[in-house]
Order: C-alpha cells, then structure tokens, then sequence
C-alpha cells in the first residue's frame, strides 16, 4: 500500500478542497477548472500543485489528465450540479450531466484508493434522493474497482468554521481497504466560533475603505484568529465596498442578528426576500456566505462584509491571497469549499486509507495550526 497520497481536485474553483487535503497531509499534484482567475489563485496559494484550465466535459481530457498524473490515488472534485433537469431523463448518465460524469470517468479511469465528491445540500433531497441514490449506484457498482460509497450532509460549523454552511459529501473507498467514517463535530452549538470571534482582530474600515496588501492593527484576540493569521503579517483583500451614506443608513437600521423584516415599513422593499438585509450576529456563526451579492451585513459596521471578511468565515488562512477582481474574489470566496471542512473530512479518509496511525506517519498541516483547529 502507498506510504503518499497524492490528490487531483477537479473542478477545484480557488481551491478550498485543495487547502483542506493539504493540510491533512496529502500531495495535492493538481487543480482542474474552466476558471481562469480561480486557478489563477489556487497558483499562486498552492505552488507546488498544478493549476489547469481545462473543460472537464470532454472525455479526452479527462484521459488526458489522468495520464499526466498516473501517481494520484485520491480525486476529489467539486461539480456543478444544473446539469440535473426538472424535466426528462434524471439519470447520472443524462448527457446534460457530463460535469458530473467527469469525476466518474476519472475515477474509472485512474481506479484511486478513494475519491470525494462535494455538493450542494440540496441533491440528496432533488426527485426524492433519486438524482442522489443514482450517484451512488453509479460509483459503487459501475465501476472497474469496487468502493464502499457513503454520503452525509456535514455543517461547517462543527468542524471550528464560523459559519451555518452545509455541505453535501460523498465519499468511495475501495473496498479492499478500511471502511470510512465521517468525522465526528470537533465544536458544538454551545462553542460554535462566532463571527467576532473570527473578525473584530481586523480592522474596522469605518474611516478608509483599505487595501489590497495592508497591515494588521492589533494582535489577534482568539485561537481561531490565532489560526487564521499564523505567521502572516501582511493583510490580504480586506477592502470595503464604498457604499453611499444612503445605504449605509439603511443598514444601520438593521439590528444584529435581524434581517429585511426588522426595517420600517417603505424601507428596502425592492429586496425584501429570504436572505436580503441580513445583519450577521458576533456571538454566532455566519450564515452561509453568498458569492458577493451584498445580501449580508457585518455584525457591527454599517457595510457588507470584505473579501478577508468572508474568507476568514470560510476558514481560509490570511496567507491565501485572492486574485482577480472584487467581484471575482468574492465569487471565488463563496463558491469554495471551507478549508477545515474538508480537512476533517480529509483526516478521516487518511484514517481509511491507511489506517488508525495514519495521522502520525504524515506530514503536519501546512496552513492551519493543528493544536487549535
């Protein structure tokens, strides 16, 4: 059995997964996506992995790539799910599906050790679990090599993320190895971290909108700010929004924790929908960050929150740097998977892999201090 295990992150976005294997131990050898500006960053935070622009619906790429990196024996991807019609066929195989099929093809191909695949909550529930329990079929007897396949809606928040994010995970092992497990919550309701908890060591941006490469003001107050800045002391992305005095005086009606149902009645009709003029609570994890629809306010300042602002409730460390333009950091930022997410989840599969003495045998996280996730 291999002593390494070396990762390729299909449809990887900016590279949460990436991130969260990394940290675990693995080699990640290489990013997949058709973002140009993702993989740009997922570059630039991860030098020692690969970062392709590629179109993973094509068949002969997906041979291509598993060619050029025979030594991966973990794929984990992060697909699109809109290919899943409300009308017609709602097969895996569905030809609308090919982004979905790309990661079924490319673990028939490369016959990996294990494979994950992460996803929107919402597709355990689409047509009844159908779409979802085809998935399953698909990868556990459709294959060259059998795996053990489970599946598990996780929230974010109990693995140390401030954040009330779930994620769908799928996870195969092969059969003739340990059976996975998902891993246990590491916090609980009542130590969730909170999203002061998280940000109020950054600076307030009240008097000056920022910088993209600025500085710290004062030193970080918890073990979770503690985490996020390791050794950093340059501060990356944090740059407000230049909101007009109108707007800010709208948000400033909004009380912490409240949201649209809390304003005056002619205030803000015009979005006046589920998640519109959410102010976030400091004693409570986020909710689940958008990718930069200016839907969700700072708990205590009177903007929407930064681009470090959502990275740091994401669980990304300050030394990863977003590239690309406002827009496309934030779009990076909320579509991406929380990086101590899929680190516990990246433990436990170690755990399967290679078994109960797996942790020990591998390298120590890189981005994250473990004695404080």
């Amino acid at each position: 059995m291999s002593d390494t295990f070396e990762v390729i992150d299909l449809f990887s976005g900016c590279g949460g997964l990436s991130v969260g294997f990394e940290a675990a131990g693995f080699k990640v050898l290489a990013g997949v996506d058709h973002d140009e500006t993702a993989l740009l960053t997922h570059e630039a935070n991860l030098p020692n992995a690969d970062a392709l622009h590629k179109d993973l619906s094509q068949a002969s790429v997906i041979r291509e790539i598993c060619s050029a990196y025979p030594s991966a024996n973990v794929i984990v991807a992060g697909p699109p799910c809109q290919g899943f019609s409300l009308t017609g066929p709602r097969r895996l195989d569905d030809e609308r599906n090919s982004l979905y099929m790309a990661v079924y093809h490319a673990v028939a191909e490369l016959q990996p050790m294990g494979f994950v695949i992460e996803n929107v909550p919402g597709l355990a529930r689409m047509y009844g679990g159908k779409i979802l329990a085809d998935i399953v079929h698909k990868f556990s007897a459709g294959l060259p090599v059998r795996y053990d396949v489970q599946h598990k809606i996780l929230l974010a928040a109990d693995y140390g993320v401030p954040q009330m994010r779930q994620r769908l995970f799928i996870v195969g092992v092969r059969k003739d190895l340990g059976r996975f497990a998902f891993p246990q919550p590491s916090h609980s309701p009542g130590d969730y971290v909170g999203c002061a908890d998280a940000l109020d060591d950054l600076p307030s941006r009240e008097d000056d909108l920022g910088a993209e490469i600025d500085k710290y003001e004062v030193p970080p107050r918890t073990d979770y700010q503690r985490m996020m800045r390791g050794d950093q002391e340059v501060l990356f992305n944090h740059v407000a929004a230049n909101h007009t005095e109108k707007v800010k005086s709208v948000i400033s009606l909004v009380p912490e924790g409240g949201n649209y149902k809390d304003l005056p009645p002619g205030v803000g009709e015009h979005r006046r929908f589920n998640e519109a003029w959410t102010r976030y609570h400091s004693q409570k994890p986020s909710r689940t960050i958008d990718t930069g629809h200016r839907n969700h306010f700072h708990y205590k300042w009177n903007r929407v929150p930064t681009v470090r602002e959502n990275a740091r409730l994401q669980s990304f460390p300050d030394r990863f740097r977003f590239l690309g333009s406002k827009t496309m950091q934030n779009r990076q930022v909320g579509n991406a998977v929380p990086p101590l997410m899929a680190r516990a989840v990246a433990e436990s599969l170690l755990f399967a892999l290679k078994g109960e003495h797996a942790l020990a045998s591998v390298a120590q996280p890189t981005l994250f201090h473990s004695e404080l996730a």
